[in-house]
């Protein structure tokens, strides 16, 4: 007599399936309910414009509710894009780890995926029953594009479990291909569905489209693309990417450390490398994003701008900075552990303090308050509201030139990394035309990019007046140009080594070192000259790593392998690493959601919609610290029991993944190159 199996209904695939459409459906009927319900009269009685439930506090509810919802779609919409990525290399490269990790990543959507809709199911809800008012008006602009957002989830629904079934069918051969398009459009959806949702609250904050007096919709898809629509988009897109990557390599860290056997040992620290290198890839761009995202704001409105940088939000960006510093920390310290299991990375080891040094003084500085928080009598004894001294390092010119130090520094950290376990390398001219192609293309890209930039900034008309003031920029900018054009020439020279320490150089001095500095003159001369300061040195510093990037992929190209990475020979220090980063990027979420709404203060909408209930005032330091706190560990824990129960269906023998010899290979490697090189 067969036994019967045991059912486990929470790892049941089609419990989870069904939560899903249940709570789709959730959706839809409140978008049906809400849409067809008078703002101001049901049944002949006026409708209040806030209520209470049980006691709760409806911001609270809101905001808790709300900033996990977030969480996990950041959670459903990064892996995806992190596991079809892994499968598209495999492809490539028919490295089987690769697909077993896609698939091992894969199977936390399930469970992830569910929980998702329900807290989106349950936010709705929340909202009409909270703020009744409030959702009729949002819902009465966005209707038509809500039910758009509902279909897109749908879609995102059938390609995320069409998708995962059909991993083992479309498998082999060809059929690879048909099963990495569903990824693709699964990725597609999610990110559409993202953006819908980034519509709701740019909104919010940058009201457009809608008639301010009358409050008349004239038109729909100037309430969409808003001002702050495309730059929130782009954050959040790189932000889910690097999320995707972190929770990835915190999942290896606890795996890691919790293994029995060496082989466990070496696949889990394989996959936290991998999770590593994606997220810095999203990572190091991110900050980058945020410059756009703050002008942006400061463009659709100076108050809110000075809100965010200089007044009521000031303190929760030091909680930001932070955690930023955490990251950048823990991913240096990460990369630099796992030199040290590569051999040939000891030729690396003497600029490990260096680096570790010069972010130690970026991160004091980027620390460091604008205002401090005195006494009386301190003031007393300073003579000022600010310290004499610390007062140049609280200001933005000051962080901006150290951010970008740590991001440098990051990525040089990087480029050793990928050297560790190669050799010399070969004659410029055996890389063949292949390697003119590209240090010229790009080189030549990065120099006409900032020529025009800088000819363009000069005859900006809100110059006028100040034009003065921009010319150091110009110059600086035409120097930085000669870098590039410097180190191409070196590169072809075979002195591409020289020529990526000349752009390393000349950034440092031209974006750290000049801009940094005369940041402090433009302040208090111009400070309108200060978003080209700003953009210049974003400029400056994505193209000193493209151009970097580019020579060392090219001038490594073809050279020998010292040996293969010893996986599984990390410290384990390095898993909890990954477990901070992990942390501080959650901690970011929460903290820049507080931001990004808070920055309305009293209105619903900016503008148009102003707050009257009980709770229109902006939350304390101390309440923001508490609530997000409460968030991050309800979140954390929901993940660890999502992880729980997609183990519950494992089966208890040895994984038939072998431990790499090293990461990704690509055409660009050779057969014997110990897989350094993705």
């Amino acid at each position: 007599m067969k036994k019967k199996k045991k059912l486990n209904f929470l790892n049941n695939k089609t419990f989870n399936t069904t939560l899903a459409f249940f709570s789709a459906c959730v959706i839809l009927v409140f978008l049906g309910v809400v849409l067809d319900v008078d703002a101001t009269e049901i049944g002949g009685k006026s409708v209040e414009d806030y209520r209470t439930f049980f006691g709760l506090n409806p911001r609270i509810t809101v905001w808790v509710i709300a900033e996990l919802h977030l969480m996990f779609g950041a959670f459903v919409l990064g892996v995806p894009m992190f596991a079809v990525v892994m499968e598209a290399i495999y492809a490539k490269t028919r490295d089987e780890k690769l697909d077993n990790l896609a698939h091992e990543m894969a199977k936390l959507l399930s469970a992830a995926f569910a929980t998702t809709a329900a807290l989106g199911g349950l936010m709705a809800f929340t909202l009409l029953s909270f703020y009744p008012t409030f959702s009729h008006t949002l819902v009465g602009v966005f209707g038509k594009a809500m039910w758009i957002y509902a279909l897109f989830f749908f879609g995102e629904t059938f390609c995320l479990y069409a998708w995962y079934y059909s991993w083992d069918i479309l498998k082999d051969g060809y059929l690879k291909i048909y099963h990495i398009t569903l990824g693709v459009f699964l990725n597609l959806f999610g990110t559409a569905i993202m953006y819908a949702a980034n519509s709701w609250a740019t909104f919010m904050m940058s009201p457009s489209g809608i008639n301010e007096e009358t409050g008349e919709i004239e038109s729909v898809w100037a309430a969409v693309a808003n001002p702050l629509w495309n730059p929130v988009n782009i954050h959040r897109l790189l932000g889910n990417l690097a999320f995707g990557g972190i929770i990835v390599g915190a999942y290896a860290a606890v795996k890691f450390l919790g293994s029995k056997t060496q082989e466990e040992k070496e696949h889990y620290d394989w996959m936290g490398y991998i999770g590593n290198f994606v997220a810095m890839i999203a990572l190091i761009p991110l900050p980058f994003a945020g410059y756009y995202l703050g002008r942006e704001v400061y463009a659709t409105s100076p108050i809110m701008g000075n809100q965010m940088m200089g007044g009521a939000f000031s303190w929760p960006f030091i909680v930001q900075v932070t955690m930023i510093s955490v990251i950048f920390t823990g991913a240096n310290y990460y990369l630099w552990l796992s030199i040290q299991r590569i051999p040939g990375g000891e030729r690396y080891h003497k600029y490990a303090k260096i680096i570790f040094a010069l972010i130690f003084i970026g991160v004091m500085i980027l620390l460091t308050p604008h205002n401090l928080p005195l006494t009386g009598e301190e003031r007393a004894i300073i003579g000022e509201a600010y310290h004499p001294f610390s007062k140049f390092f609280g200001v933005m010119t000051g962080k901006l030139a150290m951010l970008n130090l740590i991001i440098l520094c990051t990525f040089f950290t990087f480029l050793m990394f990928r050297r560790a376990n190669k050799g010399e390398t070969i004659h410029f001219r055996e890389q063949g035309a292949i390697g003119k192609i590209v240090v010229i293309g790009v080189g030549a890209a990065i120099v006409a990019l900032v020529f025009l930039y800088a000819i363009s900034s000069y005859g900006a008309e809100d110059l006028e007046g100040v034009r003065q003031y921009f010319a150091p920029i110009f110059y600086d900018l035409m120097v930085f140009a000669a870098g590039i054009i410097g180190s191409i020439i070196l590169t072809l020279l075979n002195k591409g080594k020289i020529a990526v320490w000349l752009n390393f150089g000349v950034t440092v001095f031209t974006v750290i070192l000049f801009l940094g500095s005369y940041g402090f003159i433009v302040m208090s001369k111009a400070n309108l000259v200060m978003r080209y300061i700003t953009v210049s040195q974003v400029l400056m510093v994505l193209s000193c790593m493209f151009m970097n990037a580019a020579i060392d992929i090219i001038q490594f190209r073809k050279c020998k392998i010292i040996g293969p990475i010893a996986m599984g020979k990390i410290a384990p220090r390095a898993q909890y690493a990954l477990i901070f980063v992990c942390i501080a990027i959650v901690t970011i979420m929460g903290v820049m959601g507080f931001i990004r709404s808070g920055l309305r203060m009293d209105w619903h909408i900016y503008g148009i919609m102003q707050d009257k209930s009980a709770d229109s005032f902006t939350p304390s330091i101390f309440t923001l610290g508490l609530t997000t706190a409460s968030i991050i560990a309800i979140y954390l824990g929901l993940v660890a029991f999502v992880f729980f129960l997609a183990g519950l269906g494992d089966k208890k023998k040895k994984a038939k993944v072998h431990a790499a010899e090293g990461p990704i290979h690509v055409s660009t490697a050779t057969a014997t190159d110990g897989g350094n090189n993705i």
